[in-house]
């Protein structure tokens, strides 16, 4: 046995050196291409400024000097990108495919081949065969999907141990795991395998038997969330290959990882479909900066640095905001009723005409009579343009009617007559009189600052009540130049702005964040800056926590302009462990929501509550555990109601604790503190839970985000508290 021993381990080295000369190798290969990325950078950015033949900058290289600056920014860009790139291992996975039997007719064009698997691909050459496929290409899914039962003609699957900080150097492949898919062999250590497990496990079970594939998923949390190239789950991966045709809604429970597999969508669909998408550009929609932050890695390590992510109120017009609104106002100014509102207001503009109209041409007149004119504006009414359309359909019609008159009287008249009477003094006027030029800060003012105009536009939409808690109160300025607007009115003022005309900034697709606390007023801004309707929505109903929630998913889908959209369930997850989650779980029963509870592939969480007797007790008692978390690995975030948290964090500081913000975590910083609404789509391995009744009880809300807080944990979670527990978390 013990020969038997030392022949496997040889065997395991041999393996193991063959596998980081080929890093080695890729690792050459990559630096090679980024140093002439940057060379071709440089050479070219001489060119362009004449340094390197003493001509004329971009004399030489482009026709013109339009040509030579879009060919500038084509280089700054490359050089950004090449920059921006991070370092990492070159490939986490190899496929090799069957060369003969049954497996190799499955096999296909891939018979007998050998394929690594990477964030990128690498080549040394662009006609060689490539060192390292991207995960993204079509032979790549069978690394996700082949399992011992359908192999797809995979013979084995191999995946990599790299060491979890370093670069991607030779030095930092640590080990490898094999699953020999043709015989049912599962995953273990070495070329042959260990552990048996039945021929017929799932893909998602093979993963997990991966203790590669386990360590990467356990890793301790700290600093921005990472990519899930290397771990991507069958049920994630199929999510993330659907195509750009039609939108897809993800409901995701609490870690199954319907964040990282929008961001990966976006990458894939980058890569798939680049034409498409970058025509339009891809943009990514979080609920906050903090957020943000925290994905931000994730796209630049799969190698797509050119994706825009904001915020909904990023895109929305920039006034400054110097005005704030009652909490009925801003409810108000959220809901759908206010975008008919609006558009009454804005349409209540145009008028009928009141008589006909002289067109004068040289020294003869047209007469327009006002029925043909009224005809003409109502007419373009009924068709519901944009405003800015309307107006411009109105002056085309408008002159239709002089050039019907003018070939009656000499024939048809030529183009440039028609130009003419389009620009004429009198038709402009008439243009002007019935359908006028407006800004959207003059409809929102005049409709917000007078009750006459908000009557007329609301009636029927909203009651009087309703109509008094919009208008402006006291000394706020109603001009629309010197307006002082609230955050609420920004949403109005774009409302309006895409009446009048489409938003100049709009994109080939929009992934969507927690959209499920997005109110009708926010889905309204993205739908009109998805050019093609194609959007990836992802959210889960039960962590909906803003006044607006929505509670199912059809309705808040029209509201972003995709109703069509197929909404597929993601319960199965990993990141947080099974015995935490079934404390969330029985929290489902009391949510005004409807959704299938989730579940975990993984055990070992640790789930302890403590009580702490006495007002501040849980705040007296919180430095104490986090200063017992920070004795072990990772992350640690403490949560509580948001009157609670600069109490927290005095206690924190006032035991020597540093505690960083969500976004804002100084180098280092393993500790957060955050309330439970902005705990939102973070994650920490230990989390220490303040007083969870507090949360409970804060508003019609408040269950939900207790739902969030009970879920942000991947490892251990500690909950302090004075007063009774909810019952979901009792016994």
């Amino acid at each position: 046995m013990s020969g038997d021993h030392t022949a496997q381990e040889e065997a395991l080295r041999a393996e193991l050196a063959a596998e980081r000369a080929h890093a080695d190798r890729c690792r050459a290969t990559l630096d090679r291409t980024n140093a002439a990325a940057q060379h071709r950078v440089l050479e070219g950015a001489g060119v362009l400024t004449g340094q390197h033949t003493g001509e004329a900058a971009g004399e030489g290289v482009a026709g013109d000097g339009a040509s030579a600056e879009a060919l500038g920014r084509y280089l700054r860009s490359r050089a950004k990108e090449v920059r921006e790139e991070p370092e990492g291992p070159p490939f986490f996975g190899r496929l090799d495919f069957s060369d003969g039997g049954r497996g190799g007719e499955e096999a296909g064009e891939h018979r007998g081949q050998r394929y690594y698997i990477g964030r990128r691909r690498v080549s040394e050459h662009p006609s060689a065969p490539p060192l390292v496929l991207d995960w993204r290409a079509p032979v790549s899914r069978a690394f996700y999907q082949a399992t011992a039962r359908e192999p797809r003609g995979v013979r084995f699957r191999r995946r990599f141990g790299w060491s979890p900080n370093g670069t991607g150097t030779a030095e930092d492949l640590t080990g490898l795991e094999d699953e020999r898919l043709e015989d049912g062999r599962p995953a273990g250590e070495g070329p042959a395998g260990s552990d048996e497990s039945p021929a017929g496990a799932s893909a998602a079970g093979s993963a997990l038997a991966s203790r590669i594939v386990a360590g990467e998923i356990e890793r301790p949390r700290v600093g921005p969330m990472r990519d899930i190239v290397a771990t991507i789950q069958p049920e994630q991966d199929d999510l993330v290959r659907s195509g750009p045709d039609g939108s897809m809604c993800v409901q995701g429970a609490p870690g199954t990882g319907k964040t990282a597999v929008g961001l990966h969508r976006a990458a894939y669909l980058l890569y798939t479909y680049p034409r498409r998408i970058e025509r339009g550009g891809m943009l990514v929609v979080g609920p906050n900066t903090a957020f943000l932050g925290y994905i931000s890695a994730v796209l630049p390590a799969l190698g797509e640095v050119g994706v825009r992510q904001c915020t909904v109120g990023d895109l929305l017009p920039g006034h400054p905001v110097r005005a704030e609104d009652s909490p009925e106002a801003v409810e108000l100014k959220h809901s759908a009723r206010m975008a008919a509102v609006l558009r009454r207001a804005l349409y209540a503009r145009v008028r009928l005409p009141d008589g006909p109209v002289a067109v004068p041409d040289g020294s003869y007149r047209w007469r327009l009579d006002e029925d043909e004119l009224r005809a003409v504006v109502e007419e373009t009414l009924a068709q519901q343009p944009p405003y800015e359309v309307g107006r411009e359909r109105v002056r085309a019609r408008t002159v239709a009617l002089l050039r019907d008159q003018a070939e009656r009287r000499a024939g048809p008249p030529g183009g440039e007559w028609l130009r003419r009477m389009g620009r004429v003094k009198a038709l402009s006027g008439f243009v002007d009189s019935v359908w006028p030029r407006v800004k959207a800060e003059e409809v929102v003012a005049g409709l917000l600052g007078d009750a006459r105009t908000l009557a007329e536009a609301a009636d029927g939409l909203l009651t009087e009540d309703e109509q008094r808690a919009l208008l402006w109160q006291g000394r706020r300025p109603r001009s629309p130049r010197t307006a002082h607007w609230s955050q609420a009115d920004l949403l109005l003022l774009d409302e309006v702005a895409g009446l009048i005309a489409h938003p100049e900034e709009s994109y080939g697709h929009v992934v969507v964040d927690e959209a499920q606390d997005l109110s009708p007023m926010q889905c309204r801004v993205l739908a009109r800056r998805s050019r093609f309707g194609s959007l990836t929505v992802l959210g889960d109903l039960a962590q909906g926590t803003t006044p607006w929630a929505a509670r199912d998913w059809p309705e808040q889908l029209a509201h972003l302009g995709v109703p069509e959209a197929t909404v597929a369930p993601l319960t199965t997850g990993f990141r947080v462990p099974s015995e935490l989650l079934a404390a969330a779980n029985r929290l489902l029963d009391s949510l005004p929501v409807d959704v299938p509870p989730a579940r975990s592939l993984r055990t070992g969480g640790e789930l302890r509550t403590l009580r702490v007797p006495g007002a501040d007790g849980p705040t007296g008692a919180v430095a104490e555990r986090v200063a017992a978390a920070l004795g072990r690995e990772g992350s640690v975030g403490v949560i509580a109601a948001g009157a609670r948290v600069a109490a927290v964090r005095r206690a924190l500081a006032a035991n020597g604790i540093a505690a960083g913000t969500p976004g804002a975590e100084q180098e280092g910083e393993r500790v957060t503190v955050v309330d439970a609404e902005s705990a939102k789509g973070l994650e920490y391995d230990h989390v220490v839970l303040v007083e969870p009744a507090e949360i409970a009880a804060g508003g019609p809300r408040g269950p939900q985000r207790l739902y969030v807080a009970l879920t942000r944990a991947v490892s251990r979670l500690e909950i302090l508290y004075a007063a009774e527990l909810p019952e979901a978390l009792r016994g």
